[in-house]
């Protein structure tokens, strides 16, 4: 396929940026960051057009990019040093004002202590929505591999949050979605 015949493909591409964006965010933890995330993977996607395979998941290619980029820079990232006067830490650390930002700092925390390939397995098929097969295919790995990280991060994060079986965040939250994937096992 060439540029010349993406079929409505730039339209798709930009249609893909909220889901790519809050992904990318999940993922880093930073919004510049997620941006710039996203605008690498949007690139990347554009320049290598000839590669994607007319008919197959277009947002799942484009995830995969977005996670390949992603896990390239955490391990450049790895060798620099790490906020050692604590000045990003201060930022970051705000008293939530209401309940819901109270969940959000408590989300965050529990998220936290999840390996990395446990919280993009729970990002993809718990807050994304993909299924155990796409999550597979976009991590490149086993469709079991994927259930048991799944089913991993879920008691992980459940043990995290102090939660009893049966019990999640409140309802009214905004982030209930994401807990009402995280808690069903």
């Amino acid at each position: 396929m060439t540029k010349r015949d993406d079929d409505g493909l730039q339209a798709l591409l930009i249609g893909a940026v909220p889901n790519l964006r809050a992904f990318a965010n999940s993922l880093c933890g930073d919004p510049t960051r997620a941006d710039d995330l996203v605008q690498d993977t949007l690139v990347k996607a554009w320049s290598n057009l000839d590669s994607f395979e007319k008919g197959s998941n277009l947002k799942a290619w484009l995830f995969t990019i977005l996670r390949n980029t992603y896990f390239s820079e955490l391990r450049k990232r790895r060798r620099e040093v790490e906020d050692a006067d604590g000045a990003m830490a201060e930022r970051m650390s705000v008293l939530p004002e209401q309940q819901v930002h109270m969940d959000l700092v408590d989300f965050k925390k529990a998220f936290g202590v999840l390996s990395d390939d446990q919280k993009e397995v729970l990002l993809l098929v718990g807050a994304e929505g993909f299924s155990y097969e796409e999550a597979a295919e976009i991590t490149n790995a086993a469709v079991g591999t994927v259930k048991s990280r799944v089913n991993r991060a879920r008691v992980a994060l459940n043990k995290a949050l102090g939660f009893e079986e049966g019990e999640t965040f409140n309802p009214n939250s905004e982030f209930a979605g994401i807990t009402r994937s995280v808690s069903r096992g």
